[in-house]
């Protein structure tokens, strides 16, 4: 009885492998085929489809996954991939997927954090991006179009192959993609100096909802406004983006510096200064803080504290040290902290690379090596007392793990307006906050411990941050601050949210969203909602 058991059991198994496959192929072969009928049969777009029963399929699939939360066996997987190699498979996928009724997602370089450019509860199709990578300088313009699908560390490199003078103010993660880093706002370490990746948007080319290119004329200043730090997976699917270079020094100037608490080391005054200096200083100097709990050297088996700045200075090191030695004392800065070196060299330095290292590794995509990691962001609108970092610093050693990383705004960021691009958080803030934690092993026990600590030190810091709203930084993505279902009050979810990422620009970003894409076909989690018709 149980061998008949078996093998009933064994047949019913078998029978739906066969199913599922026949549904697979049966999806793919539609969606190829309406492809091919809207791309160039030169194009070779069949080579760019995968479905589930592809055996390449899981190899492309976690190439860009930057979480590795979200490369377990039981996330959804999307029923088919297209890796578009040039603008008219972008266009076909459009068209086909919002024909055939399929969600699409939109992936450039897989680093925002809650992974909703390749995870999703319903039945999905991927656009993956990573083969549109032109890059292309134009010295003599001081400009450069950049396509979604190229990381930051091609773009510096191709800048600097160029140009020893020129450079961008972009992140520091070499292997983050321009399409989402630029189109939610971008920000770097010469954000003081020269503000946000979004304020050097001069064009853009996006993919609309009927499968049109539009460039800025033709798509009109609302919706070039909008892709200029509004997330652009909202409003279609960004091709790439032209961008105005800025200057940048021969020489300039790094350094790390660490206080630890339980070494009679005065952490505490460390940071209260550090938050009166970094938001004020010279435009030129951008000071880091990182706030790590660390095993103690001295009293064994607890916690302690580790600050540390690390710094871009856009000059030399003598004026750097004479700088701080007035500004910020307690620091005790001496030039032999000091690292004088290029621009494309501190790129380097602040990926954690050894000085001298060559930049080729720049073109390096580190292609499937996500750790697992948990962020959260807040602004710090005004300093922090004493006292209370001191009580920061207790719940931060007791949950054992989190840590945050303070970047300091001022500078560029007082000179435009909150209106003048979706991103809102402008002058008023002294400093953002990333909450930060990772780890390595693939463990449900783990994920919940670490996503219950950070998300009870995000509560313990609701003193000392932003108030209505209590803001975040759309790239820092977030789901915990809210969802949208997209029911009859899609609006009501997407304030919840829009506002905290968009502050007062988050109702011109619907009124835009309902204009060009008005039956949502374009959405996620955290997307603009449109208008309904009653509203």
């Amino acid at each position: 009885m149980m061998r008949n058991s078996i093998a009933v059991l064994a047949i019913l198994l078998l029978l739906v492998r066969v199913s599922s496959a026949a549904e697979d192929d049966s999806l793919y072969t539609t969606f190829l085929r309406c492809l091919e009928n809207h791309t160039d049969p030169t194009s070779h777009v069949s080579d760019t489809l995968y479905s589930q029963s592809n055996g390449s399929y899981t190899s492309v699939l976690r190439a860009y996954i930057r979480n590795a939360r979200f490369n377990s066996s039981s996330t959804n997987k999307p029923l088919l991939i297209v890796t578009a190699a040039d603008e008219s498979h972008v266009q076909a996928a459009v068209v086909c997927s919002k024909s055939l009724g399929l969600q699409l997602k939109i992936r450039s370089g897989g680093h925002d954090y809650a992974g909703i450019s390749y995870v999703n509860d319903s039945p999905f199709v991927i656009l993956d991006m990573f083969q549109l990578r032109s890059i292309s300088v134009d010295v003599a313009d001081q400009s450069v179009w950049v396509d979604s699908g190229a990381t930051l560390g091609e773009l510096y490199y191709r800048v600097w192959e160029k140009s020893r003078v020129l450079g961008f103010p972009a992140g520091v993660c070499p292997t983050v993609a321009a399409g989402g880093h630029i189109s939610g706002g971008g920000y770097g370490n010469m954000i003081r100096k020269h503000g946000l990746a979004v304020d050097y948007v001069l064009d853009a080319k996006i993919v609309d909802v009927n499968g049109n290119i539009l460039d800025r004329k033709s798509m009109g200043e609302d919706l070039f406004w909008a892709i200029s730090g509004g997330g652009g997976a909202s409003f279609g699917v960004i091709l790439s983006y032209k961008l105005k270079l800025v200057p940048i020094p021969e020489t300039v100037t790094v350094f790390r510096v660490e206080r630890i608490l339980d070494q009679n080391q005065s952490v505490t005054d460390f940071v209260y200064e550090w938050q009166k200096v970094a938001p004020t200083t010279d435009d030129r100097l951008f000071m880091r803080m990182l706030i790590q709990p660390i095993s103690s050297q001295v009293r064994k088996g607890q916690k302690t504290i580790r600050a540390t700045i690390v710094t871009l200075f856009l000059g030399n090191a003598d004026q750097l040290v004479s700088l701080l030695d007035k500004e910020f004392p307690i620091l005790g800065l001496k030039k032999e902290n000091c690292t004088e070196t290029s621009w494309i060299d501190s790129v380097l330095w602040w990926d954690n690379r050894a000085i001298g290292t060559k930049p080729e590794v720049l073109l390096d995509r580190e292609l499937d090596s996500a750790n697992f990691l948990i962020r959260k962001s807040d602004y710090v609108q005004t300093p922090i007392s004493k006292d209370g970092l001191e009580w920061i610093w207790k719940k931060v050693a007791e949950l054992g793990k989190t840590g945050f990383v303070f970047n300091p705004y001022g500078g560029k960021m007082n000179e435009i307006s909150p209106a003048a691009t979706p991103f809102p958080h402008r002058a008023g803030n002294l400093y953002k906050i990333q909450y930060s934690v990772n780890w390595n092993e693939n463990s449900p026990e783990l994920e919940k411990n670490y996503t219950a600590q950070i998300r009870r030190l995000f509560s313990y810091m609701t003193p000392f941050v932003s108030k209505n709203p209590r803001s975040a930084f759309l790239n820092y993505r977030d789901l915990d601050i809210g969802i949208n279902t997209f029911g009859e009050n899609s609006y009501e979810e997407g304030e919840v949210y829009g506002v905290k990422y968009f502050g007062d620009n988050f109702d011109r970003l619907v009124k835009v969203k309902t204009a060009v894409d008005p039956d949502n076909f374009f959405r996620n989690e955290q997307s603009i909602p449109t208008l309904s018709s009653k509203a």
